[in-house]
């Protein structure tokens, strides 16, 4: 595992790890630092910042290694920003047993990103969950407020 100037740790929480903490213990601990962020944070810099049941909040600062050729910051940073703050939203709802995996999810990319942009926060928010289904929507915006994108996705729910 390594460790990145946030102070956060990168690596993989054992599926037998999950298995003793209800969906929202997972995804605190991911916010608090006490369990691991995936490599793919580490990969794209972004952090989850807030979590609370139904809510997770991601952030990330854009710099010239999320570029696109057009010289804009890549749309899969987006996608994956609101990917991981939307499906850990719905995860912060389940209950010890059970994990969630992303079935299908839509994106709508408003405004270019820049190096100059500045932080930008993902918010997921739960809008239903059952015991098989759950989905959530997820906004994307800057420091000012403006919504750089925004989506919705819908999660499988399955015993573990």
């Amino acid at each position: 595992m390594q460790h990145c100037i946030s102070s956060k740790v990168y690596g993989l929480v054992s599926p037998e790890q999950q298995k003793q903490m209800s969906g929202l213990e997972f995804v605190q601990g991911l916010a608090n630092g006490t369990l691991p962020l995936n490599s793919m944070a580490q990969t794209l810099g972004y952090d989850v910042s807030e979590a609370i049941k139904g809510r997770v909040v991601v952030t990330a600062i854009p710099d010239a290694t999320h570029l696109n050729p057009a010289g804009t910051v890549h749309g899969g940073v987006a996608a994956t920003m609101l990917d991981t703050c939307m499906g850990l939203a719905i995860h912060s709802t389940l209950e010890k047993g059970f994990g969630s995996t992303t079935l299908e999810f839509k994106i709508s990319l408003l405004r270019p990103i820049t190096p100059q942009t500045g932080l930008i926060k993902a918010e997921g928010v739960v809008l239903s969950c059952g015991r098989r289904i759950g989905t959530a929507e997820g906004r994307l915006t800057d420091q000012a407020g403006r919504l750089l994108a925004h989506g919705t996705t819908t999660c499988m729910i399955f015993a573990t």
